[in-house]
């Protein structure tokens, strides 16, 4: 029997490198090897109150942008969370028993309390309830998390014990973190520091569905320095992220130039950059031709979101119903 994998993502609009390189290549190898749950998390959304058209234009992006990486609804379920309302049944049952200090001392609703101290709604406090609810929804063996959501299934290990222990069951398992390993890749954004993502600016990412002039005008103002002095002298942090970018959307033999004129000094990182532009460009037009196909077939898209969620919601129907007879009701 194929264990169960469960992921979702916030509808924020186009996904970046960083998401294909990071998840996105990698989900697209579970869909053979696991029961697969893909989805959009609108329901999550809402602690930053977003304006309903953007968060029906956001959330079809986001189904676009998944389909067009290579997820296969018909392989997987891939639905919108909002299409499944057991998991907002399965979130109120899981809030009777999350306690106030411990959704306090999550990290993420600390830093969320600290952004946006004018909203700081119980939807934020709560968030990993509702994240819990997602995953056991589906009693997923595996989640693939990054660091910052340790946090956030932890809580739903202690959520599926606590049940367990309350009602005195085994019904809940414990969710477990699904390392990609090697495979991961870490895709470094245009700012020079950190890695690729919508929070650290717009200018830090290369879209897939972004137009080229776009691209162009994103990769010409990347942080570079005066280049280099001496032969094969160490590279800072910002000029590696250049290259590390170059090596995983140019061909071998095009970063292999650049690295020998860094290496001797007479790399002109002008070039460097128009070159890097065009071959995101190249490697992001399968992506945005196929998101805007996806979207402009509206009806197309919304088949493909009832079918997800009609294989989601057999299984949280059992689930849900599972958990009311077991509770008493």
């Amino acid at each position: 029997m194929k264990k169960t994998v469960l992921s979702g993502i916030r509808p924020t609009g186009d996904l970046h490198l960083g998401n294909y390189f990071g998840a996105l290549k990698n989900f697209v190898k579970m869909q053979d090897e696991f029961n697969c749950y893909f989805f959009v998390a609108d329901y999550h959304s809402l602690t930053t109150h977003p304006n309903p058209e953007n968060l029906r234009k956001n959330t079809r992006r986001v189904m676009a942008n998944y389909i067009a990486a290579g997820l296969d609804p018909k392989k997987c379920a891939l639905y919108i969370q909002s299409d499944v309302p057991e998991v907002v049944e399965l979130y109120l049952f899981l809030n009777m028993n999350a306690y106030l200090g411990e959704l306090e001392r999550s990290v993420t609703f600390k830093d969320k309390a600290r952004q946006q101290p004018d909203n700081v709604n119980a939807g934020l406090l709560t968030y990993p309830v509702l994240q819990a609810a997602d995953i056991l929804i589906h009693k997923a063996d595996f989640v693939p998390v990054g660091k910052d959501q340790e946090q956030h299934l932890e809580m739903a290990r202690t959520l599926a014990n606590r049940f367990n222990h309350l009602y005195q069951t085994t019904y809940f398992s414990e969710p477990q973190a699904y390392n990609f390993g090697e495979n991961l890749v870490k895709i470094p954004g245009l700012d020079g520091s950190g890695k690729m993502g919508k929070s650290e600016g717009e200018a830090n990412a290369v879209y897939l569905g972004e137009e080229p002039e776009s691209i162009r005008k994103k990769v010409m103002k990347a942080v570079t320095d005066s280049g280099p002095t001496e032969p094969n002298q160490e590279k800072p942090e910002a000029i590696k992220n250049i290259f590390q970018l170059m090596s995983v959307v140019s061909k071998p033999e095009t970063l292999e130039f650049f690295e020998n004129a860094y290496n001797t000094c007479q790399i002109r990182y002008g070039d460097m950059k128009k070159q890097l532009a065009e071959d995101m460009i190249l490697f992001t037009t399968p992506f945005r031709e196929r998101i805007n196909e996806l979207i402009a077939d509206e009806k197309g898209l919304d088949a493909i979101a009832a079918e997800g969620a009609e294989k989601a919601r057999i299984s949280a129907q059992k689930t849900v119903a599972e958990v009311r007879e077991t509770i008493g009701f």
